[in-house]
């Protein structure tokens, strides 16, 4: 847009009232997140409006509007497998913590995600990093490597499912 027509600049393939939805909603959640913490107090009406306004602000710059294209289907799919997948090992740990003879076989294993680095690949650490049993212990060559309690496991697999339902929740790829 130029700047004689007096309108401010909205990155680009983002509509202006794609770009205001999307504000007003997360002004919205941010409104909400302050009632929860701090309590509606008539007092506090200038502080929240100052830090919703700031929160907004940096969110959107941050991440652009329209920058994840949503599936609420695959979200609950996404949401429901993670479910399982910590109850399954969140079961399997605590099974193999307290009978001794089940050994464990603890190690790492390379993860070659399709992710590109940044925002999603952290996005796919932190969501694998919440399941028990692997922990996401850094990056080398396009490759993530966890520490396993077992090796022998499918590791891989599960990451591999995990990180096709991620994509097809947020990235609808």
């Amino acid at each position: 847009m130029s700047e004689s027509s007096g309108r401010r600049n909205v990155p680009a393939g983002i509509t202006r009232g794609g770009w205001w939805s999307s504000a007003a909603s997360r002004a919205a959640w941010f409104s909400c997140l302050w009632l929860v913490l701090s309590g509606a107090h008539v007092g506090d009406i200038p502080a929240a409006a100052a830090a919703v306004a700031a929160a907004t602000w940096t969110s959107l710059r941050l991440l652009a509007p329209n920058a994840w294209r949503r599936s609420p289907r695959a979200i609950v799919q996404l949401v429901l497998l993670f479910l399982y997948h910590s109850i399954v090992a969140g079961a399997d740990v605590a099974r193999r913590a307290l009978d001794p003879r089940l050994p464990l076989r603890p190690g790492f294993v390379a993860y070659p995600t399709g992710l590109p680095r940044g925002l999603r690949r952290n996005v796919f650490a932190t969501l694998t990093s919440l399941l028990p049993g692997t922990v996401p212990t850094g990056e080398r060559d396009g490759q993530l490597f966890y520490h396993c309690l077992d090796v022998e496991q499918p590791v891989l697999a599960e990451l591999a499912a995990e990180e096709a339902a991620l994509v097809r929740a947020l990235y609808n790829e």
